[in-house]
């Protein structure tokens, strides 16, 4: 484990006014909704060598999963820098050789944990689940999730939208490494998938095809802003680039998830740190290179209890830091923060439906 790093860069904000603000951070007034509490420094990017954060809140304690020695370990701690420390307990492993275990992905749905994973060797990836009535012991051996059309997946997660429980993941269309798609199932529970699978975003625009072969979207997390509108805020290019990067997915108000013109596409990054690839308004980072497959730390892991306009709030993302050769071992975890950003447009042409959509966008902050 390396000892934390600390930096206090704010995309939107300038680098003097990082400066003269060491102990305290506020947005900009341009932000919509009520005025911004302060955040702590606490909330400055600090990091844990890996990748793929995953971290929930359940009262007061912090709860992430990682990979590791063949299996996923679970940390506990009552701060999110405290994580790092953390022991590392060990809550299963691939006694089964099922392969390579990529990206846990802790939630917790009617009081139990549930921990997603993927699991195999090159085409043979494939979304799996543990659960347990403890955080961080009891888990049952791992289930396959029966994904329609049991194509390659990874990245899956679960999340409940409008009562009903979805689970989104990152994975192929057929049986060969074109592209990675973001794609929707319906759970009748939180382990059984029902109905069909459709597409909800293709890395099809130019800036989210700067690295790829394949294309990339992938690492989806959902969350619900100020209007209860969804949001799936995804990875895009490859992760072994620094163009690595955040972007949003906002499904109209009154829209089918499962229906593929119903959501709008931020026109750039909204996280990353390279300026041409950058939404309008957006800032590339001040202190990491290619921010990425994030976590939206949310109480109980529920985005029923995503957070309302105004303030900043926790958000954990890996990446790697400026001046540092960009490769996947010189990924670490940070801690940073969110905000919503209001009355943002989304904007499309030559599909079904309006060409444009105007709501909550998010910023992401070091």
């Amino acid at each position: 484990m390396k000892v934390f790093r600390r930096s206090f860069g704010f995309g939107a904000l300038a680098l003097a006014s990082a400066l003269a603000l060491p102990l305290s951070l506020s947005l900009p007034d341009t932000a919509q909704g009520a005025p911004p509490a302060q955040a702590d420094a606490a909330q400055g990017a600090t990091g844990l060598n890996g990748a793929d954060p995953s971290v929930l809140r359940v009262g007061s304690t912090y709860i992430a999963v990682k990979s590791a020695d063949g299996g996923i370990v679970v940390r506990q701690a009552s701060s999110l820098d405290g994580l790092a420390s953390a022991p590392a307990k060990k809550v299963w492993s691939d006694t089964g050789d099922l392969g390579e275990v990529w990206a846990p992905e802790i939630v917790r749905d009617g009081g139990r944990y549930y921990i997603y994973f993927s699991a195999g060797r090159s085409s043979a990836h494939r979304m799996y689940v543990i659960s347990s009535a403890n955080a961080d012991s009891g888990y049952t051996a791992a289930k396959k999730l029966a994904l329609p059309d049991d194509k390659w997946a990874i990245d899956g997660t679960l999340f409940t939208f409008q009562g009903q429980r979805w689970f989104v993941w990152s994975g192929w269309a057929g049986d060969t490494n074109v592209e990675q798609n973001l794609y929707i199932a319906r759970m009748s529970d939180p382990t059984t998938p029902t109905g069909d699978r459709s597409v909800i975003s293709q890395p099809r625009e130019s800036w989210e095809r700067v690295v790829g072969n394949p294309y990339i979207n992938e690492a989806p997390e959902a969350i619900k802003d100020p209007n209860g509108q969804l949001h799936i805020v995804y990875s895009a290019n490859g992760s072994w680039s620094s163009q690595y990067c955040l972007a949003d997915l906002r499904l109209r108000a009154g829209g089918d998830p499962t229906y593929v013109w119903d959501w709008y596409k931020s026109n750039g990054c909204l996280f990353g740190s390279h300026r041409e690839t950058m939404m309008t308004g957006w800032d590339p980072t001040l202190y990491v290179d290619g921010p990425g497959h994030h976590s939206f730390v949310l109480l109980d892991g529920d985005i029923n209890t995503s957070p309302p306009a105004g303030n900043r709030f926790p958000s954990m993302f890996h990446a790697v830091a400026k001046g540092t050769p960009y490769s996947w071992e010189n990924r670490y975890w940070y801690s940073g923060t969110f905000a919503w950003w209001g009355e943002t447009t989304y904007k499309r042409a030559n599909v079904p439906g309006a060409e444009t959509n105007t709501g909550w966008s998010l910023k992401f902050f070091e």
